[in-house]
């Protein structure tokens, strides 16, 4: 008799690799039994999910789908204690974010498999997988895109003011850099471009990976079964090979006076995707990781793996908002959630696929590299990392800035008032953090974790430029109608800087605004309070050699054991300069392609194109 707690294979959490993990092995042999354990909800056919402009709701302080991550006091932040969210439900981040299709840099994952010693992870191995994810439906014909993959990208069902005035000002502003069609091709970068989105051109719906991967095998006959509202505890072990795990109802979802562990054994494999927080905290309590961490905590010493929590990495941001014109398109409606608005746009949305719903407000930006005056601007901080880093791979962007139609963050007390944001991150931070447990028992315990933001000096001289750039952009955009003067630095009000409430733009043709001492130190000040998480943490469970602090080897085992992959953004041994959506869904892919080959079950490879003369 067949025990019902016994499968094939286990992934402990639901996120986005995890998803395309077990739905690609689940489509690949239908007799194969995959359990899912997520921490989080459902998201089936939940507009709050499905609806693209959706995207804010779920960063409200009460919200059920992420979960909010503190870290500690620091002082590069003047004492300030970060908050890092991540996604918490079916699908993970590619359920809640804001829906960017933002590629990596071929560069980033040629590091991958050069610097970091992983054969099969470079751009040429991974570009089929890429293509294989996707349907490109701009553009016909475009040889680094794919187009009959489960995801969808197009440019949304919207296309609001401020992105179309942003390039028109670009293009005057900015002639050195030019535009292009695509500012994710892989291989090229440093033009401006409207910005594509994994939005479904058909009906306007966020394209994620449960409703592409998941929901539809659901209602076929395959091995595959999602548990919701449940933390795994930890892996369970027979003489260091895994054979199941222990896991517990989420008390979000649960009470927590009935709250006691349960089991599930694992015939074959047990696969870690909880994310850069859920996978080192499982590998922790486990067991495995720096011996002084698990004996703080009690923990006996499986594996002795230094590098788990480790090597944190994230793209520090900055939304810095403006004062938008009364008859701009804007989401702030959206976000203040204005029930006579969502009513409007839904009808449409749901008829045509089209109206503010179907966009996430993020419509043109450019992945920046600075040309020598910038480099002189940015200064001698920032110099010796540009040398060393950048200028030996010219697709490596420094900076993303992009324009978005909406107010993200903090809002001032004037409901129904429209604006836009012109926003920056950082794509390789040179700082670096990391997150370890605090319980060796309790999944909801809070993390010792430290994200690093501006631990490094050339990270904040990256920011300061990034502010001086975006402004002049923000300044000559037909919408501007002055600063969010809350959001900005605290310029004297006598500063030729100080912000507030203007008339109208400045002429393309106005000189660039110039610093004072004492507005740089008043910039410095607004950055420490002001730079904030991307959503992209990564890196902490790195696939490097042991010796360097690794976690997982090129084929996602953890070492020392037997039986356990980590497969998700923790695998990361640097970061890529990008939203992360995009490489989540090609680790899963890779993924589903080694644990495949492992356990003898066939599955369809994706071809590459011939790109030699481009790698």
């Amino acid at each position: 008799m067949t025990d019902p707690s016994t499968y094939d294979i286990i992934v402990a959490g639901g996120g986005t690799s995890g998803c395309v993990l077990a739905g690609r092995l689940a489509s690949a042999d239908p007799s194969l039994s995959i359990l899912v354990i997520e921490s989080g909800p459902t998201t089936l056919n939940d507009p709050l999910h499905t609806q693209p402009a959706r995207y804010m709701y779920h960063l409200r302080p009460e919200s059920t789908t992420v979960k909010f991550n503190v870290g500690r006091e620091s002082a590069a932040l003047d004492g300030r204690a970060p908050i890092v969210p991540c996604g918490q439900c079916l699908g993970g981040g590619s359920s809640v974010n804001f829906a960017m299709y933002t590629r990596a840099s071929a560069s980033d994952y040629d590091d991958w498999a050069t610097v970091y010693g992983n054969r099969g992870w470079g751009s040429a191995e991974l570009l089929p997988l890429l293509r294989k994810c996707e349907t490109y439906q701009l553009q016909p014909g475009k040889p680094t895109h794919g187009y009959s993959g489960p995801l969808k990208v197009s440019y949304g069902g919207f296309y609001p003011e401020v992105g179309q005035e942003f390039l028109n000002v670009a293009a005057q502003y900015d002639k050195s850099r030019g535009s292009t069609e695509d500012v994710n091709d892989l291989f090229d970068c440093n033009k401006y471009g409207r910005w594509q989105k994994w939005i479904d051109m058909k009906t306007g719906a966020r394209s994620d990976v449960p409703h592409s991967y998941i929901y539809p095998l659901l209602k076929s006959d395959t091995g595959l079964r999602i548990v919701n509202g449940h933390h795994v505890k930890r892996v369970i072990f027979r003489d260091n090979v895994a054979t199941g795990v222990e896991y517990m109802t989420n008390t979000r979802f649960g009470s927590s006076t009935e709250r006691h562990s349960l089991r599930a054994h694992a015939r074959r494999l047990v696969i870690l995707s909880a994310g850069a927080f859920g996978s080192p905290a499982i590998l922790e309590r486990s067991g495995i990781g720096s011996t002084p961490v698990l004996n703080k905590l009690g923990i006996k010493s499986l594996v002795d793996l230094p590098g788990v929590g480790q090597n944190y990495q994230d793209h520090q941001l900055v939304l810095t908002p403006y004062i938008a014109a009364e008859s701009t398109h804007t989401l702030d409606s959206i976000v203040e959630n204005n029930e006579e608005e969502i009513q409007k746009w839904t009808k449409q949305w749901e008829e045509t696929g089209t109206g503010l719903l179907a966009t996430n407000g993020v419509e043109a930006g450019i992945k920046v590299r600075p040309s020598k005056a910038d480099l002189d601007a940015i200064g001698d901080a920032f110099r010796k990392r540009w040398l060393d880093y950048y200028a030996p791979a010219p697709d490596k962007p420094v900076l993303w800035i992009a324009a978005g139609s909406l107010l993200a963050g903090d809002r001032p007390n004037a409901y129904g008032a429209k604006y836009y944001t012109v926003a920056w991150y950082l794509e390789h931070p040179a700082s670096i953090g990391y997150s370890h447990i605090t319980s060796a028992e309790d999944p909801e315990s809070l993390l010792d974790f430290h994200p690093g933001y501006l631990d490094s000096p050339e990270d904040m001289a990256l920011h300061k430029w990034g502010y001086k750039r975006s402004r002049e952009y923000a300044r000559r955009l037909q919408s501007y109608r002055g600063e969010v003067t809350m959001r900005h630095p605290a310029f004297s009000p006598t500063s030729k800087v100080a912000v507030g409430p203007h008339s109208g733009p400045v002429p393309i043709t106005a000189p660039d605004l110039e610093y004072s001492p004492e507005d740089e130190k008043a910039l410095e000040d607004y950055i420490k309070q002001a730079v904030t998480t991307a959503w992209h943490s990564m890196g902490t469970c790195a696939m490097k050699k042991r010796e360097d602090n690794g976690v997982v080897d090129s084929r996602l085992n953890v070492y020392g054991v037997r039986n356990l992959k980590v497969v998700d953004l923790s695998i990361c041994p640097g970061n890529v300069a990008a939203n992360t959506y995009s490489t989540a869904v090609v680790i899963g892919e890779k993924a589903a392609l080694i644990v495949a080959q492992d356990l003898g079950i066939p599955m369809e490879d994706a071809v590459a194109p011939n790109f030699q003369a481009r790698l």
